[in-house]
């Protein structure tokens, strides 16, 4: 299997790698980013790790709203796990829109159009609107860009996590998240067990991710904490 991954090197796109490189399934991971993923992300696998084995090419590429220069690089993709996000704190609605919506659809076009049954996976987040009428700027964005690429010819699946622990060595680049994930780690077994439904790991998004290319564009398409740690726990994970 063939995969892209876009958002490496933030917290979910971190995990998400992490499973790719475990899952013996994976024989090819395309990572596409604006940057050189650094020596603090995931590591094994990679070319510059020194691994024999290596599976993960990088493409650093500038502009996420146009990605013709590239488009032949994501010829014989089976899927596209797109784990690039940002906080809407501090942002106007035009750049948040921007970069949530503009780049996610530009990415989707880009891996999907030499690939019509290409599996894209979206990491949205519980409380998205998409019918378009929360007060909340970002609910009512991340609902477009999830209605549009549902719309689009491929096989999309929306996920809408809750809260994420962090795991694997992933961080998130948000130091108010940071802070967060810090004070409440300890905490996790009991909010799983009292709320599974809003709660999952990194890792159980990654396998998720990966488990959603079998499901071959059936439903649902838009899942929450509890249907992405289902599937998590549906595929083992690798040592």
């Amino acid at each position: 299997m063939r995969v892209a991954v876009f958002g490496a090197s933030g917290m979910v796109g971190h995990g998400v790698l992490d499973a790719c490189l475990r899952d013996p399934g994976i024989t090819d991971v395309l990572v596409v980013g604006r940057r050189p993923l650094g020596a603090d992300h995931a590591t094994a696998g990679r070319p510059d790790a020194g691994d024999p084995n290596a599976k993960v090419r990088e493409i650093v590429h500038d502009d996420f709203a146009d990605f013709t220069a590239i488009q032949g690089e994501f010829a014989g993709l089976d899927a596209c796990f797109y784990c690039l996000g940002v906080s809407s704190a501090g942002r106007s609605e035009e750049e948040y829109t921007r970069i949530t919506h503009t780049f996610t659809l530009a990415a989707a076009r880009a891996v999907s159009v030499d690939n019509p049954s290409l599996t894209f996976t979206y990491v949205s987040g519980e409380g998205t609107d998409s019918e378009g009428t929360s007060r909340s700027m970002w609910a009512r964005v991340k609902g477009r860009t999830e209605n549009d690429l549902l719309a689009m010819p491929m096989h999309a699946y929306m996920f809408r996590p809750g809260y994420i622990r962090p795991d694997g060595g992933a961080v998130s680049k948000t130091a108010a998240y940071r802070w967060t994930y810090r004070l409440t780690s300890w905490l996790y077994p009991l909010l799983h067990r009292l709320a599974p439904g809003h709660t999952t790991t990194t890792g159980h998004l990654g396998r998720a991710m990966i488990a959603t290319v079998g499901l071959s564009g059936q439903g649902p398409h838009v899942l929450d904490s509890f249907d992405i740690n289902r599937l998590g726990a549906a595929r083992p994970a690798a040592a």
